[in-house]
């Protein structure tokens, strides 16, 4: 299946999407978030709420300008489903991220007042990794053993989620965390926000900095699931790109929306494990039955009905103990 929105010729959209994507950080950082605080839960829908609009508002534009550009509505409507699919999944796995961060956090006793700037620092990184590795997955997965390679890893990595015995993650067990112990000094206070401070003319970093490079070296992990997972509905680089970034610029924000509830979502985990299967199915089995390209409708219908199904669950079912921070 050709590409239809090679890099060669949109490279300036990668770079204009990508100074948006900037400047909203920049505007909440700057403006909206200028002096530290905690951030309530209103603030939080509402700007969760701008993200999600946002995604959508692309969608549709995507819609058009793909019908203007290549007159076929059929077409149009395949591009537009691959996106908003995409978006769909990456947000799904966002929300077990964010139970990982609140143990984070946690572990690190970084207070709420602190947590919105280290999101964002963490967003800023996320933002340079999951760029490298869509870059790189856009070259390798024109190869058939890569794309079976990554099914197979999907595929055994949901299995993992839903039989493996469920463990506490463990920020200290972290190699960046005893990494960075061994070669920066570090001190267990904090001043503020910030990521350095001077002892006796010595400079040491916080635990603010240390838990900024753990919730970076777990989103690498994320990556490694996240990205082939949307490569499995599309092969346009750039609606990878597009929905993979919009998706980690609403995590910060979902993040105070779901850190105090994200523990009553109990069975959540069991359908990102079933979708992780499904999208592995699809990239080493399902394409082939279809001409290379299982249909995206019923994709976007299956992860919908696996993650309405789970979250229906969990509200029936008695909630686990909140992590403790």
């Amino acid at each position: 299946m050709p590409i239809h929105f090679p890099f060669v010729d949109y490279w300036w959209f990668y770079i204009c999407f990508t100074v948006f994507v900037l400047a909203m950080l920049f505007i909440d950082l700057k403006v909206l978030h200028r002096k530290p605080h905690a951030i309530s839960i209103r603030e939080s829908i509402a700007w969760t709420a701008v993200c999600v609009v946002l995604a959508l508002l692309f969608n549709v534009l995507l819609y058009f300008y793909s019908l203007n550009k290549f007159g076929d509505p059929v077409l149009a409507k395949q591009l537009s489903l691959e996106f908003l699919a995409g978006f769909v999944i990456e947000q799904a796995l966002a929300i077990d991220n964010i139970f990982v961060f609140v143990v984070i956090f946690g572990f690190f006793g970084i207070k709420p007042i602190h947590q919105h700037r280290i999101l964002f620092y963490g967003i800023m990184g996320a933002l340079l990794f999951r760029a490298g590795f869509i870059a790189v997955g856009a070259a390798l997965m024109k190869y058939d053993w890569v794309v079976i390679g990554a099914g197979v890893f999907l595929i055994i990595t949901g299995a993992k989620v839903l039989f493996a015995p469920e463990k506490e993650p463990d920020p200290g067990a972290n190699p960046i965390f005893k990494f960075v112990q061994k070669i920066i000094p570090t001190t267990a206070k904090t001043e503020g926000s910030r990521l350095f401070v001077r002892e006796n003319g010595k400079l040491l970093a916080t635990p603010l900095f240390v838990c900024l490079l753990v919730i970076e070296a777990s989103d690498i992990i994320f990556a490694l699931d996240s990205v082939p997972a949307i490569f499995a509905l599309t092969k346009e680089p750039l609606i990878v790109y597009t929905s993979n970034i919009f998706a980690v610029l609403g995590l910060r924000s979902l993040f105070f929306v779901l850190a105090g509830i994200v523990h009553k979502f109990k069975y959540l985990k069991y359908g990102l494990g079933f979708i992780l299967i499904f999208v592995g199915l699809k990239m080493t089995w399902l394409n082939k039955l279809y001409d290379g390209h299982f249909p995206i409708s019923w994709s976007l219908g299956i992860i919908g009905l696996i993650l309405g199904a789970s979250v229906i669950a969990s509200m029936f079912a008695e909630p686990d103990e909140p992590a403790k921070s």
